[in-house]
């Protein structure tokens, strides 16, 4: 009996202290979800970190962290990148796929600096502010667009841009990286930074993110041989121009692009990003020591599944959040986690037209889901999500079609179509690359329920979409949407909530909440 007992204890004290070391390890990856193209600083204890969010408005998201792996947003450097008509899904243009894209985050003197480049506008954008929380972000930009570009404020007080891909270059900014130094010439810093990984041919090294660390400076670059997989690539050197010498800084799971970062008590780490299908480019975090003057990354060369960092508090809400569409006084309309699939033309657009509803207008006729404008987005999460909405139809005009999606350019729609004053339930696939009606239900209520699971684990990527006229019993509708991650739109699946108009402007509808789940909910 004593014997039994004892085990029972041991057993139980075995297991307490397994769930204690669960509760002080992190987990790679350590944001399941599209964060692409991080920069990142620590100032002080905190962690910000900035990202590529491309097409979206509002755009280039700030997230801030105490520990490296519990982030949330806390803004976006601008509203708008620019009104053309490529940014704002006018005159049969868009500019998925493009927009702004990997940023350089600093701190220097008092001041946050974050830049992108945009091949949308030919331009490179830099925005400043002393409050990286709170703003307001100063912007200022030039020509041209500087490719992939690392800011780089060195200690002599001068300032550099480094760019490109493949043969990297090095331009002198102004102090205050206002723009071009006047009078300065670009100078090839690395003839072919792709040379460590080998020869014959893949991606070239971009992504570029250089560092100073005891008098000594090191740049990260991405690059992907030919038949091989993502591959971190560092330089270093003694003087910003050189000589440079180059080794491979990682080669495992395709973990790639990013930087360094290290802790108040001086452990370091290494940021980088890992293409994990539909779900998108999704974080990871990688141990860095020290060897010689080099940052050896990994654990023998390889990924950790497991960080001794604390654990993950879940995304729930610091990237993804659901809402019921009520505001307080003074509270923003909208909360940072949602992005507009463009920009938003905000005359048709309102949470206080009908209290605790977002309501969506139709102002003009659109032929494409993804030519229309004012879809609010924000991100799918793995291993598991569920997205969920209930809208009231009883204002939609004949050939308006009102939603719930999961975006990218093989989209996915569940909705309600109105024609010739009939409503009526639709699934609607665009996996073969083209949009096909898969089932109708004909609907003779104003409120229905909708939602969409998705399975990213393993790399399943495969969503289906459920109807209800309860909110309780939920039947399946089309078919299971096979979920690739295409280059066209360069972006991770994002649910979202839509509606356009095919034959008449005017109509509207109405979205009762958002929920999304991190799990799929087997109603």
């Amino acid at each position: 009996m004593k014997t039994a007992l004892f085990r029972s204890a041991l057993i139980l004290v075995l297991l307490l202290t397994q769930l204690l070391a669960n509760a002080q390890t992190a987990h790679n990856p350590i944001i399941f979800a599209d964060v692409p193209d991080m920069a990142m600083i620590r100032v002080g204890d905190t962690y910000y970190m900035s990202s590529t969010t491309m097409h979206m408005s509002p755009g280039l998201p700030i997230m801030k962290s105490k520990d490296l792996v519990n982030w949330k947003l806390v803004g976006y450097a601008y509203d708008t990148l620019a009104s053309v008509d490529a940014l704002n899904l006018t005159n049969g243009k868009s500019t998925y796929g493009r927009g702004s894209w990997a940023s350089s985050l600093r701190y220097h003197n008092g001041t946050f600096y974050v830049t992108t480049f945009a091949q949308t506008t030919g331009k490179t954008y830099v925005y400043t502010t002393k409050d990286i929380e709170k703003g307001p972000w100063k912007e200022t930009s030039f020509s041209p667009s500087y490719h992939d570009h690392s800011l780089f404020f060195d200690d002599d007080g001068r300032t550099y841009l480094i760019y490109g891909a493949g043969k990297l270059k090095l331009l002198e900014l102004n102090a205050d990286a206002s723009g071009v130094k006047p009078s300065t010439t670009e100078q090839v810093l690395i003839e072919n930074a792709s040379t460590p990984s080998g020869t014959g041919g893949g991606l070239p090294a971009e992504g570029s993110q250089l560092f100073k660390v005891k008098g000594k400076y090191y740049l990260f670059n991405i690059t992907w041989p030919k038949g091989g997989m993502r591959t971190v690539v560092i330089h270093r050197a003694d003087k910003l121009t050189g000589p440079w010498e180059g080794r491979v800084g990682l080669q495992d799971l395709g973990v790639a692009q990013g930087g360094l970062i290290d802790t108040p008590d001086g452990n370091w780490f290494a940021y980088l990003f890992r293409d994990f299908g539909g779900v998108g480019r999704i974080p990871y975090l990688v141990p860095v020591t020290w060897e010689a003057g080099w940052p050896v990354l990994g654990i023998n060369g390889k990924v950790p599944e497991t960080l001794a960092l604390p654990a993950s508090k879940g995304l729930i809400p610091g990237i993804v959040h659901s809402d019921e569409f009520s505001r307080k006084k003074g509270e923003a309309p909208l909360p940072l986690v949602w992005q507009w699939n463009h920009n938003p033309d905000n005359s048709l657009w309102s949470i206080a037209d009908r209290k605790g509803y977002l309501r969506l207008k139709t102002g003009r006729i659109d032929t494409s889901f993804v030519q229309a404008r004012n879809t609010l987005t924000q991100r799918t999460i793995g291993p598991e999500s569920t997205g969920a909405t209930a809208l009231d139809v009883a204002n939609l005009k004949d050939g308006d079609f009102a939603g719930l999606c999961l975006l990218q350019k093989n989209y996915g729609l569940v909705g309600v179509k109105r024609d010739n004053g009939q409503n009526a339930i639709v699934m609607v696939s665009a996996s073969s690359g083209k949009a096909i009606e898969v089932q109708r239900v004909p609907l003779s209520q104003k409120t229905v329920y909708l939602k969409a699971e998705c399975d990213f684990k393993d790399r399943k990527d495969t969503a289906n979409f459920f109807y209800s006229l309860d909110n309780k019993t939920w039947t399946r509708i089309g078919e299971p949407l096979k979920m690739p991650y295409t280059l066209p739109h360069f972006m991770g699946y994002r649910f979202g909530l839509f509606n356009y108009a095919t034959q008449q402007a005017g109509g509207y509808v109405d979205f009762d909440y958002f929920r999304i789940l991190d799990a799929i909910n087997h109603e």
